[in-house]
């Protein structure tokens, strides 16, 4: 793990020329025209620049999920960090101890974080010769204390390719209908298909190369290399996190937790700085705002 005591997170100063080196390789570009044409401000504050161009003010945090925060921008690296390094997770209630911040602030954070963790999909998983599993899992739907209310569960289905990504989906209800057009739309039709014996696998498995099947309900999990096991290792990490560091994921928000296991998963061959710093470059364009968090807040 990096040192967490490394000067970009605990002066903002390092901690803002270390984003600008990541952000800005080839030299400051405008949040407002994309351009690189821009001078850093005379007599203004550190890190202000104007662009030669549209003639434009703006920081290296303008256009993303840290812009307009009064947190010191080397809390937010650390935090970033934090929560990329933690193979479960971490609380917010652990974040706003650790950086000396409210747990509201702490929980705003983490979310903006995991905004920047949502990546964009550049092609299909699997292909010719490659392997696709997919699977379904269950987050909730224990009985309340002191009532008799259960809570719903909530569905979560991954495609994951055998050695390669995963990609994470919440639904509300899964049926053939809406697992159908989720494969065809994130798997490659050339790929190996492997499921367990859910009905609704079947005419889908029809349209791949081959579609295996284990049938857990006799106790079979594994037949020569028709198996779920990497879906179901990448659940329970996932289960972990829930149990054991958030204890409660609202349906309003399970996509953004989704997207932060499944970051980490899709980077886990590289090490934890690389990761952090990966997610720091992805922090653009994804503005979220307080207001529209805390109307989904749980």
């Amino acid at each position: 793990m990096d040192d967490i005591l490394a000067p970009r997170f605990i002066d903002p100063v390092a901690a803002r020329k270390h984003l600008e080196a990541l952000r800005w390789p080839n030299g400051a570009e405008c949040p407002h025209c994309s351009l690189i044409n821009a001078t850093a401000v005379k007599g203004g504050r550190d890190g202000l620049y104007q662009c030669n161009s549209c003639r434009e003010q703006f920081t290296v945090t303008v256009g993303t999920v840290f812009e307009r925060s009064k947190v010191a921008l080397n809390k937010w690296l650390l935090c970033n960090h934090l929560l990329c390094s933690s193979k479960k997770g971490m609380s917010a209630h652990q974040i706003h101890r650790m950086l000396g911040v409210t747990y509201k602030t702490a929980w705003f954070m983490c979310h903006r974080l995991r905004a920047a963790m949502v990546t964009e999909p550049t092609g299909p998983l699997g292909g010719p010769n490659k392997t696709v599993e997919a699977d379904e899992t269950f987050v909730g739907g224990k009985q309340r204390r002191n009532t008799r209310r259960v809570a719903p569960k909530k569905v979560v289905v991954s495609l994951i390719e055998r050695g390669g990504d995963v990609r994470s989906f919440h639904f509300r209800r899964v049926h053939g209908q809406n697992i159908k057009s989720l494969v065809f739309t994130n798997v490659d039709r050339a790929s190996h298909f492997m499921t367990d014996q859910a009905h609704f696998y079947g005419p889908i498995g029809k349209e791949f190369a081959s579609h295996k099947a284990v049938l857990h309900s006799i106790g079979e999990y594994v037949r020569g290399d028709a198996h779920s096991n990497t879906a179901e290792n990448f659940f329970s990490i996932f289960k972990r996190g829930v149990i054991g560091t958030y204890h409660h994921l609202s349906e309003q928000h399970l996509s953004r937790y989704t997207a932060e296991f499944d970051f980490r998963y899709n980077t886990r061959k590289i090490s934890d700085k690389d990761r952090a710093n990966i997610n720091l470059v992805g922090i653009g364009g994804k503005r979220l705002t307080y207001r529209r968090t805390d109307k989904l807040a749980a």
